[in-house]
């Protein structure tokens, strides 16, 4: 029997709910990264938008899709990701995190858009287990990059890891007029975190002391899915790689990181792309 291969791990920069619809150089990024992994026994997903004050994970055999969101065409709406949950690896994830408590969720939540937004061009089939572990807004960013390394088992175990957010997110800074630009601080904030994720991983909870910061990450629920593969990266003794990068409406960052893949570089193919999906309701103020 072959050896089992330790699963790639990955941070996506989801940006607009929209882009579940779209195609743009950022989605065929996530389609070229779920081509390029081996078949996951399951997704483990981190997503912005289950941000709450517990530690959690989803434990239903079939999770529903959730529209979290407000504003946005009919066709978004109807989107479902049908994908089976994988309730036996609640379990596995509550052994692996002791002594902390982690709690099992049955029926409560399901797939958000922060993961189902991704996962539809990454894994559009909707046939592998996805489980989704909420964001313990309770706790510091130390905490969240701990709990990443601790869940490096599973990488071992066929489970893909994968972050969703985003490293700069200010809907209420954004410029309609700079569709694909940055403002300097949105740029200064984005490539501080890139030398970090590059080079040291484990510092990237430094960032919460960045001049920029306090702009950047106005809360924390979109920047800290990228502690957790600063975690697993931490744990594997390995810096990350750069999927692909660019900027929204000048306070958004569409960065995203994998850690042991090997899927092509969107970066520079930039020229004659499809734009970037940044529709967002006027009010939006949490996507």
């Amino acid at each position: 029997m072959s050896a089992i291969r330790t699963m790639p791990a990955a941070f996506l920069g989801h940006g607009s709910p929209m882009n579940a619809l779209d195609r743009n150089r950022f989605t065929a990024a996530w389609r070229g990264f779920g081509a390029s992994v081996p078949r996951p026994r399951a997704i483990l997903a981190v997503s912005a938008h289950w941000y709450v004050n517990a530690t959690a994970v989803t434990a239903m055999a079939s999770p529903r899709t959730i529209h979290d969101f407000y504003g946005f065409p009919q066709a978004l709406f109807d989107v479902r990701y049908p994908a089976p949950g994988l309730p036996e690896l609640a379990g596995e994830i509550a052994e692996l995190v002791k002594p902390d408590h982690v709690g099992a969720d049955v029926d409560g939540w399901g797939i958000d858009h922060g993961t189902w937004s991704v996962l539809v061009h990454a894994f559009p089939d909707a046939d592998i287990p996805v489980v989704q572990l909420s964001i313990d807004a309770r706790r510091p960013p130390e905490w969240h990059l701990a709990l990443g390394a601790r869940l490096a088992p599973l990488r071992e175990r066929g489970v893909l890891v994968v972050g969703s957010g985003n490293v700069v997110h200010n809907l209420r800074a954004i410029d309609w007029k700079r569709p694909e630009g940055a403002f300097d601080w949105a740029r200064r904030f984005d490539e501080r975190a890139r030398e970090l994720m590059l080079e040291r991983p484990h510092d990237i909870p430094s960032l919460a002391s960045h001049p920029d910061f306090r702009l950047a990450v106005p809360s924390p629920d979109h920047f800290l899915p990228l502690l957790y593969l600063a975690g697993l990266a931490s744990a594997a003794a390995r810096p990350a790689d750069v999927l692909v990068d660019g900027y929204a409406y000048g306070s958004l960052s569409m960065t995203a990181y994998t850690l042991g893949a090997h899927c092509p570089q969107a970066t520079a193919d930039r020229d004659g792309a499809a734009p970037l999906a940044t529709d967002f309701p006027p009010d939006q103020a949490n996507v």
